[in-house]
C-alpha cells in the first residue's frame, strides 16, 4: 500500500549481538507501519525518532518488514539508548537519493564505458540494486566476480540486476533485520 501520508508508530532500539562492539542500534517496524511503505524492498524515509529529525534508507528483514539502523550520533541526540521505546514519524522521500557507489565499482565502471552509459541513465533505485547486489556476496571473489558481471550485463543493456529479491523475503541468508544482543 503505498501512502505519502505520515506513518507513526512506536518500537523498542535493540543492540545488534554481532558486531560485539556496534556503536549502533536498530529497530524493526510493526508490521502495520511497514504495510504502509510503498515497498517491502530498500526505502529511503524522512522523519523524526524521539523527536530528532533523520533521514535514513529502511532495510527489508525478510520477513515482510523493515528495520532500520540507528547510529551512535542520532542515538545520542535523541537522548535515548538500547531497551527504550521510542517513537517515530516517517514518510518515504520523494526522491531516492544516489547511492554511495564502492571505489572497485567506480573503478570498473570507468574502464567500461558501454557499462557506464547504461549505468548513467538508471534511476537512483536502480544503481542501489545492482549495488546491493554486488556487495552482497559473502566472499571477496564472490564480489569480483559480480563486478565483472555486471559491467557486461550493463554493457549489453541490461538495466536491472539479476535474480535480486527486493525484499529479502526469498533470499533471508542475505537480507534481514540484525540479531539482537541478549
Amino acid at each position: 500500500m503505498t501512502t505519502s501520508a505520515a506513518i507513526r508508530f512506536s518500537a523498542t532500539l535493540q543492540r545488534p549481538a554481532e558486531p560485539k562492539a556496534a556503536t549502533w542500534t536498530f529497530l524493526v517496524l510493526p508490521a502495520a507501519a511497514s504495510a504502509k511503505l510503498p515497498t517491502r524492498s530498500l526505502v529511503t524515509v524522512e522523519g523524526t525518532l524521539a523527536g530528532q529529525h533523520f533521514q535514513a534508507t529502511l532495510q527489508p528483514d525478510g520477513a515482510g518488514s523493515h528495520w532500520l539502523k540507528v547510529e551512535k550520533a542520532l542515538r545520542a541526540s535523541a537522548g535515548v539508548v538500547a531497551g527504550d521505546r521510542v517513537d517515530l514519524v516517517i514518510a518515504p522521500v520523494k526522491e531516492e537519493p544516489e547511492p554511495v557507489v564502492p571505489a572497485d565499482v567506480r573503478k570498473a565502471l570507468a574502464a567500461a564505458p558501454e557499462a557506464k552509459a547504461v549505468w548513467n541513465s538508471l534511476t537512483a533505485v536502480a544503481r542501489r540494486d545492482w549495488i546491493h547486489w554486488i556487495t552482497s556476496g559473502k566472499k571477496a571473489v564472490t564480489r569480483v566476480k559480480r563486478i565483472a558481471t555486471a559491467c557486461d550485463m550493463l554493457a549489453s543493456g541490461k538495466r536491472r540486476a539479476c535474480c535480486f529479491d527486493r525484499s529479502g523475503m526469498y533470499s533471508r541468508g542475505n537480507m534481514g533485520a540484525p540479531v539482537a544482543a541478549e
